[in-house]
């Protein structure tokens, strides 16, 4: 059976709670058992992981190497963790980035993200409908 890994960084505990107006409502617990469904439907495995802690993620990366695939939403990491990056770039198994909200249409400094030239892509966006087009990607 193949397993995907679901990687979320900062402040992603607080989907649901943290400005509806710009991530939702939905929680992350919410987007899991979505994603779960779709795992069930195509008889693969998912691991769900969040941290507040950019090592807690690059361990997981690190864990990941045999996975089928990799998607990650690095939060605010996206935009200095080269530390992640590097982790990213390290690994042979694919990355797809994903992002609730549009960070084009954001503030300047979330325009640039130092991950996605090491990801198979990036989705940003689509709410939280992100992480399944990031699966089906894989599927």
């Amino acid at each position: 059976m193949k397993t995907f890994y679901v990687l979320n960084g900062p402040n992603l505990n607080r989907l649901g709670k943290r400005e509806p107006g710009i991530y939702g409502s939905e929680t992350l617990e919410t987007v899991e058992r979505r994603l779960a469904e779709v795992a069930d439907e195509n008889q693969i495995s998912i691991v769900f992981r969040q941290s507040n802690h950019e090592g807690d993620l690059i361990d997981w990366i690190h864990e990941a190497e045999d996975a089928a695939g990799i998607i990650i939403n690095p939060g605010a990491f996206t935009h200095y963790s080269y530390a992640i990056r590097d982790a990213i770039a390290s690994v042979t198994v694919q990355v797809v980035e994903v992002h609730i909200s549009n960070v084009h249409n954001r503030e300047p400094f979330r325009h640039t993200s130092v991950i996605s030239p090491v990801t198979k892509g990036q989705i940003v966006g689509f709410g939280t409908n992100g992480y399944e087009l990031a699966l089906r990607s894989f599927l």
